[in-house]
Parts: structure tokens; C-alpha cells; sequence
């Protein structure tokens, strides 16, 4: 029987600077939505990409002497990256840069066109580079700004064509008024009375004054309109008007488009527009949230910002806490449509409270009782008590529970209702005292039935929890003897899966408590340097001056015997792989021209096992063999911290291994 298929799209993003948390919200929910999805049956098609045209782009690859496919490039490079890192499982990547994807743009400009609603006029008005958006005098906010970002906005006069925007305006009123096409329905009415009471106006879709865009096929001193351009991803990237891929008639109209607030007017508006003007079905659903925000002055939230040096570098975090709990703590703390502020206090106590005090010690408490006393094999011979069918009951109605809340892309509330189901069963622990029970011979089967309904709720709960916290997950079923199977998608509707005499197996504590004092200090010095070295590059700017360099603090002085005895040698990656149960840690398999090694390191999080194979890099040889994660490490790679994230040191490839490095 073939899967019923589901689409679900981030916006591509807009790459004029390095990634950061705020980046990360829509693609880790979209994410958890696809596996859901795909662990509910579904074929799912999850697509992300990036926006990699217009002017901004442009000015920046100018500043820095180099073309805009090269700036974009290396953006683009720390994108995919980040989404490696955060174990984001998106099928399909599409870069406006694609030679596909220009051909499609300019197929569907060109159709546009055919069909009377694109024409040629004339634009003069108010240009906001940043957003690359026109807007009206009308539009513009208070101080006569952007409305969007608040920046200054340019006059802009030049020929350029423009889309009929009026004849959707009633259909598009009633398909944000009407249906359920826009999550949250709160936000129709704003933007209904915002632009479309006051008169559609046409679109600006071209431009003349740069030239990094896609040409318009018929008049190529023009460059297709960014929006037109981005918008059309969606459904460029299933093969529409190109032949790169066959799939749009399998999955189109996407069943979720999942974009943030300050690009909702582009994708609940214009977006529907075109669609409906190319005579193409409606995506079924737009859900919109709001921007992590941090606290800014006077206690005021402000969104996160590159320019305000207020954004929180994802690596960094991750390091510290492991991707999961910055995957949880994101999405637990937006509801849809709402802005979440962002504190390193909020996010340790969160992952204190609900993941080191509530699910954590859920395993663990279970796992050692199971281990103390049973020896980690539950007995078969067990005693009930009215006390499990209530619990049972609160445990097997998660699952439609969350089912209902992904569907509606409400996240937040999916997690609340999965952690209700774990606040349950540590209250059923505290309810038939275990520890009790194992000191009466007689109790024994009391205590084997209460230890496996224990596990069987974290059976459940922790594969609830898989699609939100993919890397943790198969460890805690390695915990609690739970099979692939076990935890299927069906299987989580019944109690009683796991086997009558399951195994337990102690591993390691999943999410360690966090001293809050002592952590919030040390992230609060980290965010002081970002912002202060922001203010002194946008100061210098202003100045037009050089940036100044990043202080640098040597470690004391060494004499020329102590350099002697470090042994640095020239090695190639013959081979590399992830370490089992680790989310930081490579094994590489080495030639060092002395028979070979095997090294661990730590830069699982900057390097995918492929991009290090057949490379030559810089060995300490002679570096006292240890185990890490009960892997023999013989040595260890040079590597440099960036601002970027750290960077393995590669040589020439024409130095033969082995060869001393002095």
C-alpha cells in the first residue's frame, strides 16, 4: 500500500550573515513536524534552501571584493552545517542559484506575463534594501522606516514590471477570513484591515539597478523581483517548469508552509496570488510564528540581531548542553503566532526542570531500581493494582493527544502533553514507593509490576519525544531494552509492548543538572564579547575604519626544548566514522606513514566522516594514547577556533605522510 504523501516547507533563508538560534526555530520545528510524520507512515518531502539573490547580496560581496556566488557559498556552507549539527533531516535542498530554479522563475515570470497580469511601468517609492520590499509612504512605520526591520528606507525610481495584484484581492480576503489557511487565525485580520481593505497595489517585481537575480527571459536588463523569485521555490523544487525533479503532482499543495511573522504578508498574500494567477492549487496551511526575542534595554524585548550582537551562536550552546536540549527548550517555549524571549535563566532552568528533573531522572530512577533489584531483568510474576489502570490510561492517551497538536502545528502544546505523561509516571513512582516494596521478598512481584509500567511510559513518552529529540532518544531505548519495534508509531497506542522478562542496561545520566549561578555567568561573558565586539565593528563602520581585531591571549611562554617535544606529523583520513552514543566525537582512521592510527576528535559538529576522507592534516603524534568513549585514541588533529567554529588544519596534499611539521 503506497504512504500517503506530506509536504512541509521552511522559508528559504536569506543568507547576508552567519546563522543563529533565531535561524533555528522554523527548520527544527519544521523538522520535528517530518518526523512525526514519517514515524505516523507518511511520505514525507521536507524542504528547506536558501535565498541566495538580490541587492543586499550583492553590496556585501562587493565590500568584500569577491562575486555573489561566492559570498553566497560560503554562507550557505555554515547554513547546511548548522543543520547538520542540529540533526535537521530535510529531503530536499534547493538554492535560488540552481540552474533548475532560474529556468523555473523565468518559465513562470514569463507565464505571468502571457496571461496580462505582469506589465512594464515605471517605480518610485520607498526601498528597503535589507527586506528587499517596496513600500508605500502609508506603509512605512512612525518614524519613516521599514515596518518590518525599522531601518531607514531609500527612494527608488526605475523602469520595472509589475504584477496585478487586484484581481485576487476579494478571493484572497476570504481565503485568509474563511478557511483555516492561516495558523494563527489572529493574524488574518491584521493583515486583511493592514493591506487588503485599504487596495491591493501591484507589485514592483523587477529590477534594473543590480543585476545579481535571475534575468527576465524577454527583457534581460531586468532581474526578477526577489519574491517572485524566492516564493516560487516551493514548487520549482518538486520539478514545476523544470525537469530537475518529477515530483509535484505527487505533492503539491504543500499540507504546511511554516514561515516567521515578518514574512507572513509575502507568503499569505502575494504567494496566493501567484498561484491563483497561474492557475495552481493553494498550499492548505501557513503557519506563522513570532521571533525569539532577547531582553533588551530597559527590560524591552528585541529581536535577535547580527547588527545588535545580541544573537546566541547555536555550536556554543550545543557544546554545552547537547543539540537535543536546545532543539526542546526552542520549541517549548514558543507557542504559534507568539514572540519567545530568550534568556541563558529560562533555557538552564527549562532544561533543569523538564529534562534533567522530569524526563532524566524518569530514566534513571526506573533503569536503577530495575538494575537493584531485579539484577536489570524484571521477573514475569507480577501483581496489579487499581492504581496502574488509571495510569495507564493517562499514558496511552498521549498519543492521539499529540497526534491532534502536530497536526495543527501547535509544538509547544505537543510537548507540554508528552511531559504531562512523564510528570504522571514520576508522581506514580512517589505514589507505590518502590523503594518500599524492594525490601519485602514478598512484595517482589508488586515492585516487578510497577518497574514495568514505568518502563512501558517511557517507552511511550521517549518515542513521542524522538521526532523533537532525535539524538537522546535511541539512548534511552538502549536504557529501558526497547527494540525498533517497540517504539513504532503503532505500537504506541497499546501498554504492555516491551518483553514480560525486558533487560535493563545503566547508561549514562542524559541530561546532567546544571549549576544555573555558575552557567549563567560564563554564557553571560560570552554574550557581553559578541555584543561589544558588534558595537565596536559597527562603530568602526560608521567611522569607516578597519574593525578592530579580536584581542588574543597567549598562554605562557615555552622554550624551544619544550616545542621539541611535540611531535606534529603529516596524516591522511583513510577512513572516518561517528562514535557510537557521542554527538561530538569522529574516529578517524589515519595513515601516518608509520603503519597507521586511529585518533578521536572532537568536531562531529563542524565536520560530516565524508568531508574529512582522503584529506592531509596535522597529527601530534606523540600524544599519549587514551580512550574516549571506550574508543583508543592514538594522537590528536590540529585544529583552529574561528569565529566560525573550529577549522581542521589541512596541508598541501603534495607532502608526502609522515613528514615532520616544524
Amino acid at each position: 500500500m503506497s504512504k500517503k504523501p506530506f509536504y512541509i516547507t521552511t522559508p528559504i533563508y536569506y543568507p547576508s550573515g552567519d546563522p543563529h538560534i533565531g535561524h533555528c526555530y522554523t527548520t527544527v520545528a519544521c523538522d520535528s513536524i517530518a518526523r512525526y510524520k514519517r514515524m505516523q507512515g507518511y511520505d514525507v518531502m521536507f524542504l528547506t534552501g536558501t535565498d541566495e539573490h538580490g541587492l543586499k547580496i550583492e553590496q556585501k560581496a562587493a565590500e568584500q571584493g569577491i562575486s555573489p556566488k561566492e559570498y553566497v557559498d560560503v554562507i550557505v556552507d555554515k547554513f547546511k552545517k548548522l543543520w547538520s549539527y542540529m540533526n535537521i533531516s530535510y529531503d530536499r535542498y534547493i538554492r535560488t542559484t540552481d540552474d533548475y530554479h532560474v529556468e523555473a522563475v523565468q518559465n513562470i515570470f514569463k507565464a505571468l506575463y502571457d496571461k496580462g497580469y505582469i506589465y512594464k511601468g515605471e517605480y518610485s517609492g520607498k526601498y528597503c534594501t535589507p527586506c528587499e520590499s517596496f513600500w508605500t509612504e502609508s506603509q512605512l512605520d512612525e518614524n519613516g522606516c521599514c515596518p518590518e526591520c525599522h531601518r531607514p528606507v531609500k527612494f527608488a525610481k526605475e523602469e520595472a514590471y509589475f504584477f496585478k495584484m487586484a484581481p485576487f484581492a476579494e478571493r484572497i480576503e476570504k481565503l485568509l477570513l474563511e478557511t483555516d489557511y492561516l495558523r494563527p487565525k489572529t493574524r488574518a485580520v491584521e493583515l486583511v484591515n493592514n493591506f487588503i481593505k485599504p487596495g491591493l497595489e501591484d507589485l514592483c517585481v523587477s529590477r534594473t539597478s543590480f543585476t545579481w537575480g535571475v534575468p527576465v527571459s524577454f527583457d534581460e536588463k531586468h532581474v526578477v523581483y526577489v519574491w517572485i523569485d524566492a516564493l516560487s521555490n516551493y514548487i520549482t523544487a518538486l520539478g514545476y517548469e523544470n525537469n530537475a525533479h518529477d515530483d509535484y503532482a505527487k505533492y503539491w499543495p504543500a499540507d504546511v508552509h511554516m514561515v516567521a511573522k515578518d514574512i507572513m504578508r509575502f507568503h499569505a498574500i502575494i504567494w496566493p496570488a501567484m498561484l491563483m494567477a497561474l492557475d495552481q492549487p493553494l498550499p492548505k496551511h501557513l503557519a506563522v510564528h513570532g521571533w525569539i526575542t532577547m531582553a533588551g534595554k530597559n527590560g524591552e524585548s528585541e529581536k535577535m540581531s547580527k547588527s545588535l550582537g545580541n544573537v546566541v551562536d547555536p555550536f556554543v550552546l550545543g557544546e554545552r548542553y547537547g543539540q537535543d536540549a536546545i532543539r526542546y527548550h526552542i520549541l517549548r517555549e514558543m507557542a504559534l503566532g507568539a514572540d519567545s524571549l530568550f534568556s541563558n535563566e529560562i533555557m538552564i532552568n527549562r532544561i533543569n526542570s523538564d529534562l534533567a528533573n522530569g524526563f532524566g531522572n524518569l530514566v534513571s530512577r526506573t533503569v536503577a531500581m530495575a538494575d537493584k533489584y531485579f539484577g536489570g531483568t524484571l521477573p514475569t510474576e507480577r501483581e496489579g493494582a487499581d492504581i496502574d489502570e488509571d495510569f495507564r490510561s493517562v499514558i496511552l492517551g498521549l498519543r492521539s493527544a499529540v497526534d491532534g497538536f502536530v497536526d495543527e502545528t501547535k509544538i509547544k502544546q505537543a510537548l507540554e502533553t508528552i511531559f504531562e505523561g512523564v510528570s504522571r509516571a514520576n508522581k506514580y513512582i512517589d505514589e507505590t514507593e518502590p523503594w518500599k516494596l524492594g525490601k519485602d521478598e514478598a512484595m517482589k512481584p508488586r515492585l516487578a509490576a510497577v518497574l514495568y509500567n514505568l518502563l512501558e511510559a517511557i517507552r511511550i513518552t521517549s518515542a513521542l519525544l524522538a521526532p523533537f529529540m532525535p539524538t537522546t532518544m535511541p539512548k534511552v531505548w538502549e536504557q529501558i531494552g526497547a527494540s525498533a519495534e517497540d517504539v513504532s508509531y503503532d505500537n504506541l497506542g497499546s501498554f504492555g509492548v516491551l518483553p514480560a522478562n525486558v533487560t535493563v542496561h545503566k547508561g549514562e545520566i542524559l541530561f546532567p543538572r546544571i549549576d544555573v549561578d555558575k552557567e549563567i555567568e560564563e554564557l553571560n561573558e560570552i554574550l557581553r564579547k559578541n555584543m561589544e565586539a558588534a558595537q565596536a565593528k559597527l562603530s568602526a563602520e560608521e567611522k569607516g575604519e578597519e574593525a578592530p581585531a579580536e584581542e588574543i591571549v597567549l598562554a605562557p611562554e615555552i622554550t624551544i626544548d619544550d616545542f621539541a617535544k611535540v611531535e606534529i606529523r603529516v596524516a591522511k583520513v583513510v577512513s572516518c566514522e561517528r562514535v557510537k552514543k557521542s554527538d561530538k566525537l569522529l574516529c578517524l582512521q589515519l595513515d601516518d606513514g608509520m603503519g597507521g592510527r586511529q585518533v578521536v576528535s572532537g568536531i562531529a559538529q563542524y565536520y560530516a566522516p565524508e568531508d574529512l576522507i582522503g584529506k592531509k592534516l596535522q597529527l601530534i603524534a606523540n600524544l599519549k594514547p587514551v580512550k574516549l568513549r571506550g574508543v583508543d585514541s592514538n594522537g590528536m588533529i590540529c585544529a583552529a577556533d574561528t569565529p566560525d567554529g573550529v577549522k581542521v588544519i589541512f596541508v598541501d596534499d603534495s607532502i608526502p605522510v609522515g613528514s615532520k611539521i616544524r
